[in-house]
Formats: C-alpha cells, sequence, structure tokens
C-alpha cells in the first residue's frame, strides 16, 4: 500500500488524444476517486460513493460490449446514439457531474487553506451537482455536507500510508493533489463541453 493519491491512477495520466479521452485509463482513475470518499470517513457519503460506482459501471459495461468502438469516452457516446437506450451514456453524464462535485469541492479546499471542508464542499455541490437535485437528494447531500471531517484530519488520512509507512511531507502532498484535481478539472470540462456541443445528454 501507499498514501492515496500514490495508490491511484492520476487523471494526470489519463491520455487525451484528438479522438478524445482514453476509455479504460479514464474508468481506472474514476474507480480509484471512489476510495476518496472513505477517507471522508462517513458513511452520509455512501450515497455519492454508490452513485459513482454505479455510472463507471455503465460506461465499462459498454466498453465490454463494444470495446473497438469505445475506445475513448467521446467515441463511447457517439457509438451508442442510434441505440434505444443510451445506458452508458446517462451514466457518463452523471459520473461526469460526480466528478465535478468532487474536483470543485477540493480545489476550493486546496484554494481557501484555512477553510474547514463543510464550507469547500458544499461550495462544491452548490456549484455543480444543486441545480440537477430534486428535494430530497438535496436534503441527502445536505446531511453529507455537514458529516465533512475537519479539515487536518482529512488531510492526514490523505497523506498517511495505511500500512504505517512514512507519510507525503505537506508540501509534496498539495503538489500531488494539485496535479490530480488539474487532470480531473481538464477532463470534466472537456465531456461537459462535448455533451453540451454535441446535444448528447437530451433527456437525462
Amino acid at each position: 500500500m501507499a498514501p492515496f493519491l500514490e495508490s491511484v491512477k492520476s487523471f494526470a495520466d489519463v491520455p487525451i488524444t484528438d479522438a478524445g479521452v482514453d476509455t479504460l485509463a479514464f474508468l481506472e482513475a474514476a474507480t480509484g476517486l471512489v476510495g476518496l470518499f472513505d477517507l471522508l470517513g462517513s458513511t452520509a457519503f455512501a450515497v455519492v460513493q454508490s452513485d459513482i460506482k454505479g455510472n463507471i459501471t455503465k460506461v465499462r459495461a459498454r466498453y465490454d460490449a463494444a470495446p473497438a468502438q469505445s475506445v475513448t469516452l467521446e467515441e463511447l457516446v457517439k457509438n451508442e446514439q442510434g441505440e434505444k437506450k443510451r445506458t452508458a451514456t446517462e451514466g457518463l453524464m452523471w459520473l461526469i457531474r460526480g466528478l465535478s462535485f468532487t474536483c470543485k469541492a477540493l480545489q476550493n479546499a486546496q484554494a481557501n487553506q484555512n477553510h474547514e471542508l463543510v464550507a469547500a464542499f458544499t461550495k462544491g455541490y452548490e456549484d455543480s451537482l444543486k441545480k440537477f437535485h430534486n428535494f430530497v437528494v438535496k436534503s441527502i447531500f445536505s446531511v453529507a455536507m455537514k458529516a465533512c471531517p475537519y479539515r487536518k484530519d482529512f488531510y492526514a488520512k490523505l497523506a498517511a500510508d495505511p500500512q504505517g509507512g512514512p507519510s507525503v511531507p505537506e508540501a509534496k502532498l498539495h503538489e500531488e493533489l494539485n496535479e490530480w484535481l488539474a487532470g480531473l478539472d481538464t477532463i470534466v470540462k472537456r465531456i461537459e463541453a462535448f455533451f453540451e456541443k454535441g446535444g448528447y445528454g437530451k433527456g437525462f
């Protein structure tokens, strides 16, 4: 084992070509991100974690069914357009929304070092997922935001090696996290623009 950011695939390492975002590498990085919610240490985040996992599964199922047509996320979506049920397209759209929330929340935490996570995650939610949610789901997320751990405890977990090895020095942790978030932000914005331009998200 290793500290969290060194044990998962970084979004900064996901290849992006003219054809789009590499599907398998993206799914590997997104699967790694799911573990981040374990570090937040509250069952209140289980709903977010479950949603992200479920959407990863939908995209992966499509890749497994048609790998040659799903090499990039963009190709996968285009290839599914002619079908009645676009399960993977809907899954990817909601997955990107969930990743956008996580990215914005942690970017807020990085930009405002004196703010607690509850403030960073609440703002991240307001700037991403909130507009897509009904009253019931908003209430669930409100509870989750309030359950955020203290900032120092979360960052200590992020830096720690679960096997008892040395923790990542603070400066290196922030450098690694900023790089991971920059990679994630690039992908989120790219896929959001792709959906918007192509009108692929209509009906979801």
